[in-house]
This record gives structure tokens, sequence and C-alpha cells, in this order.
């Protein structure tokens, strides 16, 4: 049977505190740091619990989520802007039973939750293969150091690998992370953990692929680039460009300027393309010069007079 209990509640932002975890918060309202007060002139424990909205500044039982982290302060300093720094040890999972607001501050009527797990059921490899993922999430995005990492795998108890490892994943949202916080059955803890994870390594995975291809795109069109202004620059001294004057674009404007039939004029540019990736001086180039030539000097305005087989 559950025994019920009673501490002042201290709201947080944006923080879901699990148990046997250690983390410094700043506390800068007044309910909140009379609540600390209160709770330092005797056991020094304290009910943390996460506003389901980071911006009320005035929450009440409706803007908590239902359960919350019974912790023990272990340090606090208060700053010269009025604000209180401490450092809390989170120590079991609590579940909120009343919620009583003074003048002063919150307190609360909440019993401790256990964790549930089947007793003959070894949770060992389940929590080593959490290790291994998180191991493989952060080969690839840097985001918790190694230290971190062994004192994680130097941990012998299933739930607190699964309290840890979610404590440190921040691409999870806070309700996200107040669900898996509220899941009290260690094998679905690690299970739900495990599949954050692999999600995460999968979307990093896409992002990665998605970004090697725009780059070699980029680094393609950058070396066509590069490649034609070099090829240009050659012309230039071949004398193929003189005096500022492509000939390729030349021969284009007196494509158009000639006023051919449509099909005639398609069949002129797309010789024209093949000139252009022609060498100046290869015979091939000539043939195509001088039949663009003897095409541009055609005259159209007779057409109803000319009769042409573009396949000759």
């Amino acid at each position: 049977m559950n025994v019920k209990m009673n501490l002042p509640l201290l709201p947080l932002r944006d923080i879901v505190v699990y148990p046997n975890m250690v983390i410094p918060l700043f506390v800068g309202r007044d309910k909140s740091i009379n609540a600390l007060n209160e709770v330092m002139t005797s056991e020094k424990k304290i009910l943390l619990v996460t506003q389901k909205n980071s911006e009320t500044d005035d929450p009440k039982r409706n803007d908590v989520f239902n359960y919350g982290c019974e912790s023990r302060i272990l340090q606090l300093l208060k700053l010269p802007d009025g604000t209180v720094k401490v450092l809390v040890e989170g120590i079991k999972r609590a579940k909120i039973l009343d919620f009583v607001e003074n003048d002063k501050f919150i307190k609360c009527d909440y019993e401790v939750q256990k964790d549930e797990h089947d007793k003959e059921e070894d949770l060992t490899s389940l929590a080593q293969i959490a290790v291994r993922r998180l191991e493989k999430l952060t080969s690839i995005n840097k985001k918790i150091s190694s230290e971190t990492i062994n004192n994680i795998k130097d941990l012998n108890d299933p739930s607190s690998v699964a309290d840890h490892i979610a404590s440190h994943l921040n691409n999870m949202t806070i309700s996200e992370k107040q669900q898996i916080f509220e899941t009290f059955n260690i094998k679905k803890r690690l299970n739900s953990v495990i599949k954050v994870m692999e999600n995460e390594t999968s979307i990093i995975g896409v992002e990665k692929r998605i970004r090697g291809r725009v780059k070699n795109q980029m680094e393609k069109t950058q070396r066509e680039y590069y490649l034609n202004e070099q090829l240009k620059a050659i012309q230039k001294e071949l004398g193929e460009i003189e005096d500022g004057k492509d000939e390729s674009t030349n021969l284009r404007k007196s494509i158009l300027k000639a006023k051919m039939p449509k099909e005639v004029e398609k069949k002129c540019m797309s010789e024209l393309k093949k000139l252009k990736n022609m060498s100046p001086m290869s015979a091939e180039a000539t043939v195509v010069r001088n039949y663009l030539d003897w095409m541009i000097d055609i005259p159209w305005y007779k057409k109803d007079e000319i009769d042409i087989d573009l396949n000759k």
C-alpha cells in the first residue's frame, strides 16, 4: 500500500527531472524561492513537477503534469540579483494527489510510484542494447560526451540506464520526456528510449545523405563553371574568340536574325550545340560551321520558293 506524503512543490520550466539525476536549477519566482527556503529548514526534500506550458508564470493544478520527482536539495546558493541557484538530485517518481496553494508557496500530497517489472525477466541485455544505441547516436551527432556514456555504461540498474539516457536526449519535446518519465514498466521504458534513439539516428542519416547530394551537386556545378571558363580561355588563346567576340554567340544571333522556318531554326540550333563541343580545329567542326554559314545565307524571306531536305 502506497503511503500518502506531503512536500512543498517546485514547478519547473522546460525540464523533466528523473530519479538519480543531479542537475542545477535557477529559481526566480517568489513562491518557488519560498518553497526552497521552507525545505532547507527540515529534511531538504521537495517535489519537482514540470509545467505543461513553460510561459505560465503562476501555475495552478491543471498547469503541471500529474507526476513529478521527489528530490533532495544538495546545495543552495542565493545570487546577488535575488534569484537562487540550487543543485538537486532526483530520488523517486511520485503521483500528485492533492494540490494546496497558499500565499507563500505550493504544497502537495503525493504517493511514491514504484518501478514495474517481471522479476523473472533479466533486463540487463536490453539495457546494454540501449547503451549501444546511445553510442551509435553519439558517434554521428556528437552531442553527448564520452564521459557521460561511460558513466551510463557503469550503471547496473536497467531503470537507471533508461532514465539517464532519456535525460540526455535533447531532441525530445517536454511532453515526450514526461511520457517516458511516466512509464513505470522498466522494459517498456527501455524500449521507448531505444525507439527514440533509432528514430533520431535514422533522421540524421537521411539529413546527411541529403546534405551530401546537395554538396555534390554544388561541387559539380562549380566544376562545370570552372571548366567552361577554362575552355573559353583556351579557345581565346587558339584564336576562336577574338576581340571579345564569341563565334557561337555570333552564329546564334545570325540564325535568329535569318528568320528561318521553325523546323530549320531548330535544326541549326542543334548543329550549333554540337559545334560548341567540338575541337575548333577538327574537320567535323569545319563541316558544321560551313553548313551553318550556308543556311544563314539562304534568303529565307523567299521561303515559298525554297525546297530543302534537312536530313541530307
